[in-house]
């Protein structure tokens, strides 16, 4: 019975913290041809709150609810035009800060751990962001960078830094 209430909890928890991504992607300030949201705070949430599976399902089914169409994405934007749109490896990185933030957090929760395993996500989902954006512009890699990483640099580990103390409050209420 346990191990099916457990089950049941983490089923729930990817689904809510699905949905938290989805509005927190709504957050969001038009700077150039990314936009600066707090996607990446959900992900980071997702990642601190679930197993690595779950993580990596949660933040999945936020993708698949834009690609389907449902507007989950910054703007309210959703589709595959969306998706495979200039912003779409950024979109994708997202399953990267999700699962190898679970995974240092389940390392054992130490930010020995935690830190490296977040900033090993982001800069997965940075490298296969700007490729993508890279492919789907034409633009080059400097132009790339300076458009879609050095804004997001400081507040993405700000993001980081709040998943954290998020978590900390959150862990004793919450028992995904």
């Amino acid at each position: 019975m346990e191990q099916g209430n457990l089950k049941t909890r983490s089923m729930v928890g990817a689904a809510i913290l699905a949905a938290i991504t989805a509005v927190l992607s709504q957050i969001i300030l038009p700077i150039g041809p990314v936009p600066f949201n707090l996607a990446v705070l959900g992900a980071y949430l997702t990642g601190c709150l679930l197993t690595p599976g779950w993580a990596l399902g949660s933040i999945a089914v936020y993708l698949l609810m834009g690609l389907v169409g449902l507007p989950v994405f910054a703007g309210f934007s959703g589709g595959p035009a969306a998706f495979f749109g200039p912003t779409g490896g950024y979109l994708a990185g997202y399953l990267f800060i999700a699962f190898l933030t679970s995974l240092g957090v389940h390392r054992g929760g130490k930010l020995r751990w935690v830190l490296p395993a977040m900033l090993s996500g982001l800069l997965l989902c940075y490298l296969l962001g700007t490729g993508w954006f890279i492919l789907i512009t034409g633009r080059g890699l400097v132009e790339s960078l300076m458009l879609c990483v050095v804004p997001f640099l400081i507040p993405d580990l700000c993001k980081a830094a709040a998943a954290i103390l998020l978590t900390r409050a959150l862990h004793m209420r919450l028992h995904f």
